[in-house]
């Protein structure tokens, strides 16, 4: 495996939670740059070291609603 995927979205509490796409893998912050750090750690936790992914791909979505 060369990448793993994550979706950020925001959270309805305050900050972000991301979920690995094809993996068992969850975490959460409160700000972007923590979410960084702690997806990074939850890879390096999740992989062997030989199984390791090269690139951790990040997609945030964020919702917005419009009223007419």
């Amino acid at each position: 495996m060369n990448e793993v995927f994550f979706l950020v979205e925001e959270s309805l509490e305050g900050g972000y939670v991301a979920k690995a796409l094809g993996e068992s893998i969850f975490t959460e912050a409160e700000s972007m740059d923590e979410l960084r750090i702690n997806i990074k750690e939850a890879v390096l936790c999740h992989f062997d070291e030989d199984k390791l992914p090269k690139i951790i791909r990040i997609h945030s979505v964020k919702e917005e609603l419009l009223t007419v």
